[in-house]
């Protein structure tokens, strides 16, 4: 075969290029060795609350104080047993039906979680406890306020906000000291409406109010028709409420449209703004209390980081922060998420949380809780004045009480306005 001169001058120096190229390697790029991976465990807590239904407003306000609490102590990067650790927030919805707390309880039990927030309602909590007792696991209720909860003997069970026993003269002391003589009370028939509505009947009594009658109605109810007209017949000057808002604005509202013009009062189940959704302009002016300070009285640093992820706090999203971040101290502390082995650090722990200094007695129940009573006053819960310790101060006195001394050469705050007269201390 003839080839061209000048095609076969090209297909030789084709060929050179290939057998030299074949033959010699690239230069490689020098590589940092590869760092080695960091082994991360995760440590679940749990936390149980109504997220649907009437009250998951309330439900969700907790969950996102305990999500807020495990997402900052992750960030920590903080080590247990010699690990990094992360934590994980295990969120389940117990509707606020008390047979569905020994269920999600169990959920909790079987996916070892290393201790659990909540519940928020009594009735839920008490009979979960009992599963989480049993299992070894400790539980702290933020919102919980039966006594029941901390009477039953369990090692493990602890709650951050006051009882219904320190809630309930307080809120009849109140009522009292507003020279009322005559009341109605009602409740919804659940361990948390009747156990308060028990408490302020018998403080009310004690201090001579009459009770001219005491009704029932369930969590569940829309018509309180009927109740409220027999209410009506017997003229109360104040009617008192043991139930949750999601009821108690309704309840509110239909009282108006009748003509009842008698103080309402509540506890904390219905001490919320969203009470001006449910009554509208009926809500103005009604009393209620909550076992706790105030979200406005948490610490700054709180209220800053929640409001920039979860928008305002609806009620007990700082305790339940508290409530995640002290097991997560404890955990610490112990150098372990092994229940059995922290448990007796947070038996003792005294820490300075969100909602102040906390210890627990060797009930469970927190030390020198606090009860404030508020009122609603342009479509918000106000608070007017706190009772701890059997002592009770107006909201503005109580600030002023608790805040840190002033450094030496600091100048003096200009004098506060003088509070409003705050109802005498229950006497127990």
């Amino acid at each position: 075969m003839n080839i061209p001169k000048k095609l076969g001058l090209s297909l030789v120096a084709a060929a050179l290029v290939t057998v030299y190229g074949c033959g010699k390697e690239a230069p490689k790029t020098a590589q940092a060795p590869a760092a080695p991976v960091e082994e991360v465990v995760t440590i679940r807590i749990g936390h149980a609350g109504p997220l649907t239904g009437g009250i998951a407003h309330l439900g969700k306000d907790n969950e996102n104080g305990a999500r807020l609490a495990v997402e900052e102590a992750t960030a920590r990067k903080m080590k247990i047993g010699g690990k990094t650790v992360a934590f994980e927030l295990m969120g389940e919805d117990d509707q606020a039906d008390p047979k569905m707390g020994p269920t999600i309880a169990q959920k909790f039990v079987d996916a070892k979680v290393a201790g659990v927030v909540g519940h928020l309602n009594s009735g839920v909590t008490i009979p979960a406890s009992a599963v989480y007792n049993q299992a070894g696991i400790p539980m702290i209720s933020g919102s919980a306020t039966n006594p029941k909860l901390t009477e039953q003997g369990f090692k493990n069970v602890f709650r951050l906000v006051a009882r219904d026993d320190q809630q309930g003269p307080a809120v009849a002391q109140y009522l009292e000291a507003q020279k009322i003589k005559r009341i109605a009370i009602v409740d919804d028939a659940t361990a948390y409406g009747e156990g308060l509505a028990n408490e302020v009947e018998k403080t009310l009594k004690a201090g001579g109010v009459q009770v001219v009658t005491r009704e029932k109605t369930n969590d569940k109810a829309t018509d309180f028709k009927a109740i409220l007209t027999k209410i009506k017949g017997r003229n109360p000057d104040a009617i008192f409420y043991g139930g949750m808002d999601a009821t108690g604005g309704p309840m509110l509202k239909q009282a108006r449209d009748l003509g009842i013009k008698a103080v309402f009062s509540f506890g904390d189940g219905a001490c919320t703004d969203e009470m001006s959704k449910l009554a509208g302009a009926a809500a103005e002016g009604l009393i209620c209390s909550q076992a706790g300070l105030p979200a406005s009285a948490a610490s700054k640093e709180f209220n800053d980081a929640f409001k920039a992820k979860f928008g305002d706090v609806k009620q007990y999203a700082p305790f339940t922060y508290d409530a995640a971040n002290l097991i997560i101290a404890a955990i610490q502390k112990a150098d372990s998420a092994d229940p059995a082995k922290y448990l007796p650090e947070l038996q003792a722990m005294s820490m300075k949380g969100a909602t102040g200094t906390i210890s627990f007695d060797e009930k469970g129940d927190r030390k020198n809780a606090e009860v404030t009573i508020f009122t609603l006053k342009g479509g918000k819960i106000e608070p007017i004045a706190v009772v701890q310790g059997g002592k009770s101060l107006g909201f503005e006195e109580f600030l002023k009480a608790s805040a840190p001394a002033p450094m030496a050469g600091a100048p003096a705050a200009a004098p506060a306005t003088p509070p409003a007269p705050a109802p005498e201390a229950p006497k127990k």
